[in-house]
C-alpha cells in the first residue's frame, strides 16, 4: 500500500507539476491551489504509519492545512492547529507563541505565531508541510513547540527539495523528517525524483 501511494504522488508531480526557473516546482493543480483530496487522504495515511505517539498536527497557513487535516484522521483525529501569518483584533498578542519565517518561494519573512492555548509540554506535535526547500517553515514550527515545551515527533513533507539544505538543517537539530517525494534536481524543466 505504502508504495502505491509514493508511486501515485510522483506520477502526479512528474505529469501535473511544472518547473518555474531552476529552482521552484510548480504543484498547485494538486497540493497548494486546488486540492487533490483523495491524495491528501493517501498521504494521510502513509505519514500515520511513521510517526507514532502523536496528539497534535502543527502546520503553517495555509497551504499545509489540508494536509494537515488528512494526516490528523489518521491519528484519530487529533486536533490540527496551524500557525497563523496575519495578526487579528480578536486575539490577544500576549498569549501568542510567536516567531520568525522566511519563505523560499516568495523571498518574504513572516511573523506567525499559534494561541498558548493550544500547544503545552503534554503534546507530542508531528509538523506537516507541503513542500520542503530550506527547511525554513519546519524551523520556526519547532521553535514555537520549543516555547511551549512541547514534544516535536518529526517532520512530515509532502515534496521535499533534496537538493536544498532543509533536512540537513533538520536533522542537525536531532528532528526525524519523512518525506513522501524527493526531488533530487531539475533537468530541462522536468524534477528527477529519488
Amino acid at each position: 500500500m505504502e508504495e502505491n501511494i509514493i508511486m501515485n504522488i510522483k506520477e502526479k508531480v512528474l505529469k501535473d507539476g511544472y518547473v518555474i526557473g531552476n529552482n521552484i516546482l510548480k504543484v498547485d493543480s494538486f497540493i497548494n491551489h486546488q486540492v487533490d483530496t483523495k491524495l491528501i487522504d493517501e498521504l494521510g495515511e502513509y505519514f500515520s504509519k511513521k510517526f507514532t505517539g502523536v496528539t497534535k498536527i502543527l502546520t503553517i497557513e495555509t497551504s499545509g492545512i489540508a494536509f494537515g487535516v488528512g494526516v490528523a484522521r489518521y491519528y484519530n483525529y487529533v486536533p490540527l492547529v496551524f500557525a497563523k501569518k496575519s495578526k487579528s483584533k480578536i486575539v490577544d498578542e500576549n498569549n501568542l507563541y510567536t516567531t520568525v519565517v522566511d519563505s523560499f518561494t516568495k523571498g518574504t519573512s513572516n511573523v506567525v505565531s499559534v494561541d498558548r492555548r493550544f500547544l503545552s509540554e503534554n503534546d507530542k506535535v508531528l509538523i506537516v508541510d507541503d513542500f520542503m526547500a530550506e527547511g525554513n517553515a519546519s524551523i520556526g514550527l519547532i521553535d514555537l513547540c520549543k516555547q511551549a515545551n512541547a514534544e516535536v515527533v518529526g517532520v512530515a513533507i509532502v515534496i521535499e527539495k533534496g537538493f536544498q539544505n532543509g533536512r540537513k538543517r533538520l536533522e542537525e537539530l536531532g528532528i526525524r523528517v519523512e518525506s513522501a517525494v524527493i526531488v533530487d534536481r531539475f533537468e530541462n524543466g522536468v524534477p528527477i525524483l529519488r
